[in-house]
């Protein structure tokens, strides 16, 4: 019923911006010859010929006017520049992984190399964490307002009878509505047997104002579908041909897994709005204040299905032999009610009401070992939270709070930022955050065809407080230092009896220290890109895992050519992290877990790119891991599971703007 009731109320907002439709505005801009043979590095509209050119000469919007809005209003403008940044971002997650090892096929789980507790939530989060590095959140989704028809297309070379995709259209029907529609694809088949990734993100996204601009709002519906084949690694016996490096076993292919039959699916589906009423403006009033009222309302529905034809003894015993399945739902039903007040002596303020009606398990119980595992953890939660803004000359303070006032689970939250420009070049922030919440629904009930994997537990909140300290300066370096403090982490650990996951909770508290340095130094065509990361964790547990030192360095050679026609980008990237305890992958759970066995890591990866920037075009060629076959075979991505082989890779980002 909360389904229909949503879908109707939002197909009801979408069909009063459609009914809202006025004149295409004239968007003039004149075009001279300077314009069209600058740097290709730079933001430019320009078209494919001269006769195109002519037709837009007088009508051709700015750069700037491609705006791009987030989840929390703030806005920054369409970019087809051409950097090494940009080099960073084109991969699957389409963001800069450094902090992120990824498995050997595109679309599979990803190791995590550092962390942060940074968090404003209240909730539980849903299980298979794995599984959702590429599942799109609320804060991923984002809304525009283009004077013309905007395309971006991407497009990148897979491993084996595969390809990646994300095509993406947006308009403004009028200067009042804008709609979006997208679509990220994945299939690949992977090197090894029984890895086939198969992903589908489909987004639509709505933004509309009034006139007036009293009242906005931004909408997005989106649905996703991941599915992963899953083999559980190499054999152990086989860990030692990959090793060894013998030609027979270059054909990954050749190497046995520990099974072929499993599958995992992760689906998904949320409906969200987002829209205010200005009451009073500061335009409107000699005090200078705005006075608005707004409204959250979201709907999510997913689930998690772990899917094997028959059972295998990697998993300990089971209740049945063969057709294992079992699916885990969450249901989640949000709505805020905020009211925000600025004024120019006090700053602005937000005071806003939550609630929440969850409903996350199982179509039926389990009785174990004559102990009776619940199928469901349901509830609502009211909650009340506020915000604060404020400029005191250069000073910049933010702050943010929330906590859970009614309802089965407690949490709270605080975040407060200080932020000051020192000059023109350098700007200085610290930020506190504190969080308490209650721990993933899966650390407090899961259930499994498999008898190891059903459990329910009661655990304490996790309780987390970071400070970090922040210098961003391009003459100096990019800084960022960050001290956490973690009480009642939770975490999955094989059980040393058996060696098979269980859910665990830390009793001690663990102290995590973490430097971030950036800084990239250009020589007239050249330049060199270095960032270096050092971590340094106290937990007498050892549960908390992760690299002393994570580095990158990419040496590069940038010029144009032809006339300033080609903008040419071309280099060898150096990554490396040391060695580390890195953290095993669970299919049934598809979860990270902890281990204390053995360390991995310390194995170098050169990548060679040749990166060229033809107007809207960007092209990318990369030789991924070319020094997989002299620097010995000793990298993985988690236990048995290997990373990638020297590879070549294509791909584009191609903007249209119509």
């Amino acid at each position: 019923m909360k389904q229909k009731i949503l879908i109707f109320f939002l197909l009801s907002v979408f069909h009063f911006g459609y009914s809202q439709v006025s004149p295409k505005p004239q968007i003039e801009k004149s075009v001279n010859k300077s314009d069209a043979q600058q740097n290709r590095a730079n933001d430019t509209l320009s078209t494919g010929s001269n006769r195109e050119s002519k037709t837009v000469k007088d009508q051709k919007a700015k750069i700037q006017d491609y705006v791009i809005i987030s989840h929390k209003r703030d806005t920054v403008h369409v970019d087809t520049t051409l950097s090494i940044k940009k080099e960073y971002k084109f991969n699957y997650l389409r963001k800069d992984n450094f902090e992120l090892l990824p498995f050997s096929n595109v679309g599979q789980t990803y190791n995590r190399l550092a962390y942060s507790f940074n968090s404003d939530k209240l909730m539980p989060l849903f299980g298979a964490r794995a599984r959702h590095f590429n599942y799109m959140e609320i804060e991923d989704i984002n809304y525009y307002r283009v004077p013309t028809p905007f395309t971006e297309l991407y497009y990148k070379t897979a491993f084996s009878q595969g390809q990646q995709v994300d095509a993406f259209f947006t308009v403004n029907t009028s200067p009042q509505l804008n709609i979006s529609l997208a679509y990220k694809g994945l299939r690949s088949l992977g090197k090894y047997q029984h890895i086939l990734t198969s992903t589908g993100n489909f987004r639509f996204t709505t933004s509309y104002n009034t006139k007036d601009k009293r009242y906005i709002a931004n909408a997005h519906f989106v649905a996703q579908d991941l599915f992963n084949e899953e083999n559980g690694g190499l054999q152990e016996d086989n860990v030692a041909y990959f090793e060894a490096g013998d030609p027979e076993f270059s054909d990954r292919g050749v190497l046995e897994v520990n099974f072929e039959d499993a599958e995992s699916i992760l689906k998904g589906k949320r409906f969200h709005l987002d829209h205010k009423y200005i009451i009073t403006n500061a335009k409107d009033s000699l005090a200078s204040n705005t006075l608005s009222v707004g409204h959250i309302i979201s709907f999510e529905d997913k689930y998690f299905e772990f899917n094997q034809d028959d059972e295998t003894d990697y998993f300990g015993e089971s209740f049945r032999t063969s057709a294992l399945k079992k699916r885990v739902t969450l249901e989640n039903f949000y709505n805020q009610v905020h009211v925000n007040y600025t004024n120019k002596t006090l700053g602005a303020l937000q005071f806003n009401v939550s609630h929440n009606d969850y409903n996350y398990g199982y179509d039926n119980v389990v009785i174990l070992n004559g102990n009776r595992i619940t199928n469901r953890i349901t509830g609502q939660i009211l909650a009340i939270g506020g915000a604060y803004k404020k400029n005191f000359n250069k000073f910049q303070l933010d702050a943010e709070i929330g906590a859970n006032i009614s309802g089965d689970f407690n949490g709270n939250f605080l975040t407060a930022k200080a932020t000051y420009p020192i000059n023109e070049d350098a700007v200085v922030s610290a930020k506190l955050n504190t969080n308490s919440k209650a721990p993933n629904y899966n650390f407090q009930l899961y259930q499994s065809d498999y008898i190891n994997y059903n459990w329910e537990n009661k655990f304490n909140n996790t309780q987390t407080q970071e400070i970090e300290l922040q210098l961003q300066s391009n003459k100096i370096a990019d800084v960022s230092l960050s001290v956490s403090s973690i009480d009642n982490y939770t975490y999955f650990k094989s059980n040393p009896t058996d060696s098979l996951i269980k859910p665990y909770q830390n009793n001690a508290t663990i102290n995590y220290f973490k430097l971030k340095v950036e800084k990239e130094i250009t020589f007239k065509k050249l330049g060199l890109a270095n960032t270096i990361l050092y971590q340094n964790v106290k937990d007498e547990n050892n549960t908390l895992n992760v690299p002393e030192f994570v580095m990158r360095n990419t040496l590069y050679y940038a010029n144009t050519f032809f006339n300033n026609e080609l903008f040419l980008q071309t280099g060898i990237t150096f990554s490396y992290f040391s060695k580390y305890y890195m953290n095993g992958y669970d299919p049934v759970l598809a979860e990270l877990y902890v281990q204390d066995q053995k360390e991995y890591g310390a194995f170098p990866r050169l990548d060679f790119f040749i990166n060229a920037k033809i107007r809207q075009a960007r092209i990318y060629l990369k030789a991924e891991h070319f020094n997989s076959a002299w620097t010995g075979y000793d990298y993985y991505s988690a236990p048995n599971y290997p990373y990638r082989d020297f590879a070549v890779r294509f791909g584009v980002v191609w903007n249209f703007f119509l």
